[in-house]
């Protein structure tokens, strides 16, 4: 996959706004179907939720995060790179479904969503920082 932009962010109250209004304007000026940016852009904000909420708590420095956006042939994608706290998702067990609405709790379900919209989800430990690649395939209604 080729990286065709990149932003790089401070963790904080505003970083996950500018990163999906980044993303947004990277995939009107590239062409991104609709329906796949809507998509990426969704997962993209549930994993920099996490980073920035609980990533960087009881650090002394106030950290950063690197975006890349991707494109390869019937592929998007977005790396997220950050020195937070070592963290990998794809280890996560998401949380049994309620079976009903009083039963249900709120939140926990991000990396449901993410294995739901992504082709795949990516994670290395590299340098003290964490490599996060999310890789969404075209949608056949978007082709």
């Amino acid at each position: 996959m080729q990286i065709i932009a990149s932003l790089s962010l401070i963790p904080g109250p505003d970083a996950v706004g500018r990163a999906l209004a980044w993303l947004e304007s990277v995939a009107k000026r590239h062409g991104w179907p609709q329906q796949s940016a809507f998509r990426l852009s969704l997962c993209m904000d549930e994993a920099l939720s996490n980073i920035v909420m609980y990533g960087f708590r009881g650090k002394p420095e106030p950290g950063a995060i690197s975006l890349a956006a991707l494109k390869g042939p019937g592929l998007l994608g977005v790396d997220i790179v950050d020195d937070g706290i070592a963290f990998d998702p794809t280890l996560s067990v998401s949380p049994e479904l309620a079976s009903s609405v009083e039963e249900a709790r709120i939140g926990g379900h991000g990396l449901r969503l993410m294995r739901h919209y992504l082709q795949d989800i990516q994670y290395r430990r590299e340098s003290d920082r964490n490599h996060l690649r999310l890789i969404l395939a075209y949608a056949a209604e978007d082709r």
